[in-house]
């Protein structure tokens, strides 16, 4: 089992948050954040040891890339592939996980979910998704790791899906998403867990959910897997 956290987002927890986790998906300084800050962070996570994954998402700082871009198949490739590579310049990556909007629509779009695993096989890594969606499809379809990803502090609809962050409940509490993240780490259908760096108290939830972890025996470790 792994524990990831999005971050490089500038929301201002990231310190306290890498001290929980087992991976960082560091934000490429598109939809938010910066390159600067996106740098910082992924030099602090070489220098604690802990796992870069890639984060990108779409050019709307204003929307913090959580509304729909509609581009094509070939100008997403081309939006992730230059975020990834400068991540890459920067710190040894080891997986890519879209932002917002640009993950919900690679979920759902098998040519959008293909074009982010092209990405990932030229850097010879794996992509992360949740299970029984288009981005764990296409990286079987491009013998790629897919990395299966549950949420601790999101509610979840029956499909899987996330619940709209605009519904009452749609984010959890501490104490609440602790014990999603266990039955969650517990079910057997996941590789890594994630808790969201920009959500408030996000520091106090990253706490929790390791602290569950660990009182139940569930070990961690990073992703790690490469082509």
């Amino acid at each position: 089992m792994n524990l990831n956290a999005d971050l490089g987002e500038g929301a201002g927890d990231d310190d306290a948050i890498l001290a929980c986790v087992d991976s960082a998906s560091v934000a490429c300084g598109v939809h938010a954040g910066s390159v600067s800050i996106t740098v910082a962070t992924a030099l602090r996570c070489l220098a604690l040891g802990i796992e870069v994954g890639a984060h990108p998402g779409y050019d709307d700082r204003a929307s913090f890339g959580r509304i729909e871009q509609t581009l094509s198949a070939g100008e997403i490739e081309a939006l992730i592939a230059f975020q990834v590579a400068g991540l890459a310049a920067i710190a040894p990556v080891s997986y890519i996980k879209p932002h917002g909007a640009l993950y919900h629509r690679c979920q759902q779009d098998p040519a959008a979910a293909d074009a982010l695993a092209f990405v990932a096989k030229q850097h010879g890594i794996g992509v992360v998704g949740q299970p029984g969606f288009e981005i764990i499809a296409a990286a079987k379809r491009a013998r790629i790791p897919g990395h299966r990803e549950g949420f601790a502090d999101r509610r979840l609809r029956p499909d899987g899906t996330l619940a709209p962050r605009s519904q009452p409940g749609a984010v959890l509490d501490a104490a609440s998403a602790a014990e999603q993240g266990v039955t969650l780490a517990r079910s057997g259908e996941y590789d890594t867990i994630c808790v969201h760096g920009d959500t408030p108290g996000a520091a106090q939830v990253a706490a929790a959910v390791r602290r569950a972890l660990d009182e139940a025996g569930i070990a961690t470790a990073p992703l790690g897997a490469r082509l």
